[in-house]
């Protein structure tokens, strides 16, 4: 029935998803015209909802299997390969994160401080270890605004040792949180982890981290980080704008780095570091790229 009512013209997966659904050029066989007017008047709703659909499917396959070609993050499978394995833009690109943040290029109170809303609801959680990070991707619909526009949390992953620097200093680990807007755009929150305390917020995920690449987990509704403790409760927080961290190394991602660092204690990091010893991306050159702060 479905193939009947509407033909998909072209669908071109993440992050340049266009999508149009149109009502047949032909009038249904045994359908009144109001059925007709139906179609045409909610076939624009419906190439936007199911637009969403396959842009936020398109980012999870992309986000638990990045690239077609096998990549890593060691040998001649790591990060100053990635270009030779099929994603040129990993080594040709100009706006390639993670960077380091030399505080005297940063622009201060550039930004609004009510720029970005975070509005985390706490939702049950699907866990898996893709063999690049754990993965943690929310069962149901939450997220941020920036800018008043809405992003959707898709996932949430692990990096050992941070990623991203500050004046040349990593921390043991940075967790992103990776969104998506309806149109397909990406903004991903980098939060720094320091050691210090245990993370209660983090105490039963890590209970259930899978050992093997392919296992999951679930984390049911009372299990569930409350992502929104989890954050920084306070600081400011820079702006620039970059790309994903791992192959295909897409850009025109807007990034979002919280500048005051959260914790967990000695024995979870080192818990994550028993699963995944080294799996950050060296910094890129900023090349020229401001980055704001709010």
């Amino acid at each position: 029935m479905f193939n009947k009512l509407f033909r998909i013209r072209r669908v071109a997966c993440f992050p340049y998803l266009r999508l149009s659904i149109s009502p047949p050029p032909q009038p249904l066989r045994g359908s009144s015209s109001s059925l007709q007017r139906l179609i045409s008047t909610y076939g624009a709703t419906m190439a936007r909802v199911l637009g969403s659909f396959i842009a936020a499917v398109c980012l999870s396959v992309q986000a638990v299997s990045a690239s077609p070609a096998h990549w890593s993050y060691r040998g001649d499978q790591g990060p100053d390969h990635w270009g030779e394995l099929g994603d040129k833009l990993c080594s040709t690109g100009q706006m390639q994160s993670p960077v380091n943040i030399d505080w005297r290029e940063v622009t201060s109170r550039s930004v609004d401080s009510d720029a970005l809303r975070v509005d985390y609801q706490v939702l049950p959680m699907e866990v898996l270890n893709n063999g690049h990070s754990i993965q943690a991707k929310p069962m149901g619909e939450t997220g941020l605004s920036y800018m008043g526009r809405h992003y959707r949390l898709m996932q949430f992953h692990f990096h050992t040792p941070s990623e991203h620097q500050f004046d040349q200093r990593e921390y043991p680990m940075e967790m992103h949180l990776v969104h998506q807007a309806d149109d397909g755009g990406l903004l991903v929150l980098g939060v720094m982890i320091e050691q210090g305390e245990a993370n209660d917020e983090l105490v039963d995920l890590w209970d259930v981290l899978p050992e093997e690449e392919g296992g999951e987990a679930r984390l049911g509704l009372l299990m569930a980080p409350q992502l929104q403790r989890l954050l920084p409760a306070t600081g400011h927080h820079l702006f620039y704008d970059g790309s994903l961290t791992t192959p295909p190394c897409t850009e025109g991602v807007k990034w979002v780095l919280y500048e005051q660092p959260i914790q967990l204690s000695a024995s979870q990091i080192q818990r994550f570091r028993e699963l995944f010893p080294d799996n950050h991306r060296p910094a890129r050159a900023l090349d020229g790229r401001e980055v704001d702060e709010d």
